[in-house]
């Protein structure tokens, strides 16, 4: 089925964790789901610093899992290894770049995933194979050991069936950590403009929300489509630092999947000038992610504003509201609710920074109200 990429014996009993394929584990190579990198990839010397805690807990390493190659992409189809095959619908796209975290998770055979997430890389899959996954803030999750995309924006969080799933990996992550304050008491509904939805995927927010009791405001929030353009500058741009070796290298450029070369060269064209002013806009879509949580706790919104697209599909753009929070650098929860259609939708919360404690309690109001954990 392509879920996994290095399969490990489940011995023993406890939490069963899978690992993304671009996080160091000792002794086992890292491949990025890629061949260029698998082809002469050598064992890791050491774990990277993520895996500490799961490692001092005693946790049962499933295997290390498939992701959409180099996590470059979101619909998670692996031209090399396999596409895992989403769970609800097997002629739909599973989401990426942590596919196969989503889908090990959702097939029951991990408890809990650790993903990465730099433009919507946790919370693309979560909400295609129907379950939750977190984006943490980034730098709260060290990246020591963990491939790049765009360090800039590169995080780690974990990925299971429900809340509290979620919550045990990320104590996992950061040991110590606990959900250990009251629900938000406001929550703001932001519609972006210039971007479609699905109808059916707002109602299905909505109807979450009035189902969960907690108080909605109307919140406005300008500048979103520009801001989901920046990141995509910042991303193609350092992506291409972070795999330069592979593509000075004619042979593992060759290896190279079609879609990643491409998107590669197109981030190679990205001009000095382009970048700067990229970097230059972050701070203030920061400032304006800041002021509108000012008036509200947290945010809310679709994650994805459509139904998974179809396997032929692949190349949508499936990043359009989670991107903007990567280049803000906050946390965000995605959790599947009820739609009118055969497929569940998926509610992303968003907070500001350190968070990630106050968007889990409040995503535990909304689960328990959607009736789905």
């Amino acid at each position: 089925m392509a879920t996994f990429i290095t399969r490990l014996p489940a011995d023993g009993s406890g939490i069963r964790l899978a690992v993304k394929d671009l996080i160091d584990m000792a002794g086992l190579p890292t491949t990025g789901g890629s061949a260029a990198l698998e082809k002469t990839a050598t064992p890791a010397d050491h774990d990277a610093l993520c895996m500490a805690g799961a490692r001092a807990a005693g946790t049962v390493i499933v295997g290390k899992v498939n992701l959409h190659e180099l996590a470059f992409g979101a619909s998670g189809v692996n031209e090399y290894f396999g596409t895992p095959v989403n769970p609800l619908d097997p002629q739909r796209v599973p989401g990426g770049s942590s596919s196969g975290s989503a889908v090990a998770v959702a097939d029951g055979e991990a408890d809990i995933a650790y993903g990465s997430d730099t433009g919507g890389s946790i919370r693309v899959p979560a909400a295609f194979c129907g379950i939750t996954g977190l984006k943490t803030t980034h730098g709260r999750v060290p990246l020591a050991g963990v491939w790049p995309l765009a360090p800039s924006l590169d995080t780690v969080g974990p990925m299971a069936r429900d809340v509290a799933g979620v919550a045990a990996g990320m104590a996992l992550l950061e040991p110590g950590f606990a959900v250990d304050v009251p629900a938000a008491g406001r929550l703001g509904r932001i519609r972006p403009a210039g971007i479609d939805v699905d109808p059916a995927i707002d109602s299905a927010i909505d109807a979450a929300l009035a189902r969960s009791g907690l108080a909605v405001t109307e919140t406005m929030l300008p500048g979103w489509l520009a801001a989901r353009d920046t990141c995509g500058v910042i991303i193609d741009a350092e992506a291409v630092e972070s795999n330069r070796e592979l593509l000075a290298d004619p042979v593992k450029r060759d290896l190279l999947g079609s879609d990643v070369r491409a998107r590669l060269d197109g981030g190679a064209a990205v001009t000095p000038d382009e970048l700067a002013a990229a970097r230059a806009a972050q701070p203030a879509w920061r400032e304006a992610m800041t002021h509108a949580l000012s008036e509200v706790d947290l945010l809310v919104l679709p994650t994805v504003p459509f139904y998974p697209p179809l396997l032929e599909d692949a190349r949508m753009h499936l990043t359009g509201f989670t991107n903007p929070v990567n280049l803000a650098g906050f946390p965000a929860v995605a959790l599947p609710v009820p739609s009118s259609q055969r497929l569940p939708a998926s509610l992303q919360l968003i907070g500001p920074p350190g968070s990630e404690a106050l968007l889990l309690a409040t995503a535990a109001i909304v689960e328990a109200a959607a009736g789905l954990a």
